[in-house]
């Protein structure tokens, strides 16, 4: 292996991780495969199925306002026991409308912080906040998450919530040292149908699981090549300066959810994959030629239009994650769960299952949705539809976190998940420019995967918390979400 190609592995990854000793200490050593030196880390606490004290209220402060943060301002603004406290952008007219926003919902106004990048810092100092919602660009995720943490605060990061292995150790330790929750706002994972075949598989009906596959299938030229997408252009950035699967937790984060991944079962280690860059490269150029504003993005090289990620765990299943962000093909999370007595699909639509040869008649489906359905959708689903995130699923996952929080509970997706489903991305990377070798995967829990409990999908201590009613206006149409 060259010495630039050894540089490059060691700065991109830190290498996989092995139980030393105990379930209390972990070392990631990447030696065989990677040439990374070795990083220890000690479990100062076990966060997997942690309870935070109970929170009467949940005072809520909103960093990022641009693609999801009005989003979520709107489902919280329907949820009881929340509080807007505060409202952060780095520019000040977004800040305004989702003021404006409140105002119409009869809310208090929150305050607003704005016109700095640095004036997220002042909203997390307050001391009047439980917890930060974090929905900026990539980079700040790891860095608003753990500043919360520090200034106790529990911290919820839009994906992914961390972007390299360092920063994933970062949230690790700072959660367990502070011992407040670090939740990656999965939304995926509150999907109708991911929750109904997670119910599922937690009652035996696929048998042993033996497979798993997601992904991210989703034409976002669009947007990436959009002057008025994303702010300063950093999701198009993120194409030109790294080649891997960079967005891995949406199709995945269900798939650990059954397998019992951080809870039974371990992630061992992954190969990727990526075509070449086939659209990106030539749209940059073209668009160039056209307006001047797209000179610095032509003349680069962008990631591969498809990635193709595997996964082999300890107990001897895989995952298979796929991310592509720019082939002209149709939406797909694919959601395949495949067990020794039956198998599950979601995309291509419709949704199915079968137990043999053949996909289930749309009776029998009826008759499992009504047998499985999680209580978490008998409570909320209705309203969910209504309020609207994504068919629904945005607004369980937020309704999930608050009831949580104010009844004491264990979150569904902890520090641990969302540091190794985030890993991928970085992790992916290093195998594509090591012509697709496998990489060990951290143990970001240290060993205590061993003795963690699956994720609780009932209601138990919780289900509490009540919604608020609609208006008459749909609020999503007026946010333009």
């Amino acid at each position: 292996m060259s010495s630039n190609r050894r540089d490059f592995l060691k700065n991109t990854i830190l290498g996989a991780g092995v139980i030393s000793s105990g379930l209390v200490s972990c070392t990631t050593n990447g030696e065989k495969n990677t040439g990374v030196s070795d990083k220890k880390h000690n479990q100062l606490f076990n966060m997997s199925g942690y309870a935070a004290p109970k929170l009467d209220k949940v005072r809520i402060g909103f960093i990022g306002l641009g693609m999801r943060g009005p989003g979520a301002v709107t489902r919280m603004s329907h949820i009881e026991g929340v509080e807007i406290k505060a409202l952060c952008d780095v520019f000040p007219d977004r800040v305004e409308k989702c003021q404006e926003f409140l105002k119409e919902r009869g809310l208090p106004e929150a305050s607003a912080y704005s016109g700095s990048k640095d004036a997220w810092k002042e909203l997390v100092e307050r001391d009047d906040l439980d917890l930060i919602y974090i929905t900026t660009p990539w980079k700040w995720h790891t860095p608003m998450a753990v500043y919360a943490m520090e200034n106790g605060k529990h911290a919820a990061s839009e994906v992914p919530a961390a972007t390299t292995l360092d920063e994933c150790w970062q949230l690790v330790e700072t959660s367990e040292r502070t011992k407040k929750h670090c939740m990656m706002l999965e939304n995926c994972c509150y999907d109708f149908f991911e929750l109904l075949t997670l119910n599922m598989a937690r009652q035996g009906y696929f048998g042993e699981i033996v497979h798993g596959e997601g992904s991210y299938i989703h034409d976002l030229r669009f947007l990436n090549f959009d002057k008025e997408g994303y702010a300063d252009m950093w999701r198009l950035k993120e194409n030109a300066t790294r080649n891997g699967n960079l967005y891995p937790t949406h199709g995945l984060g269900p798939v650990c959810q059954v397998m019992n991944i951080n809870r039974g079962d371990q992630m061992d280690y992954l190969s990727s994959m990526s075509t070449n860059d086939f659209m990106m490269a030539k749209e940059a150029n073209k668009l160039a030629s056209e307006d001047v504003f797209f000179t610095e993005f032509a003349n680069k090289e962008y990631r591969g239009n498809m990635n193709t990620t595997t996964v082999k765990t300890h107990k001897g299943r895989t995952i298979m994650i796929q991310h592509d962000v720019t082939s002209p093909r149709p939406y797909s999370r694919i959601h395949l769960i495949s067990g020794t007595e039956g198998i599950a699909r979601k995309w291509p639509s419709p949704a199915r299952i079968a137990k043999g040869h053949s996909w289930l008649s749309d009776e029998e489906i009826t008759k499992l949705n009504e047998e499985f359905t999680p209580e978490i959708i008998q409570k909320v689903g209705d309203m969910a539809k209504q309020v609207g995130g994504h068919g629904g699923m945005d607004f369980i996952m937020d309704w999930r976190l608050i009831d949580c929080l104010r009844n004491g509970l264990p979150l569904d997706q902890d520090v641990y998940d969302a540091a190794l489903w985030s890993s991928i991305a970085p992790l992916s990377e290093a195998s594509v420019a090591n012509r697709s070798n496998s990489v060990d995967v951290p143990d970001f829990t240290c060993g205590s995967w061993h003795g963690n409990s699956p994720v609780e999908l009932t209601l138990k201590g919780g289900g509490t918390t009540g919604v608020r009613k609609l208006q008459e206006a749909d609020v999503e149409e007026q946010l333009k979400i």
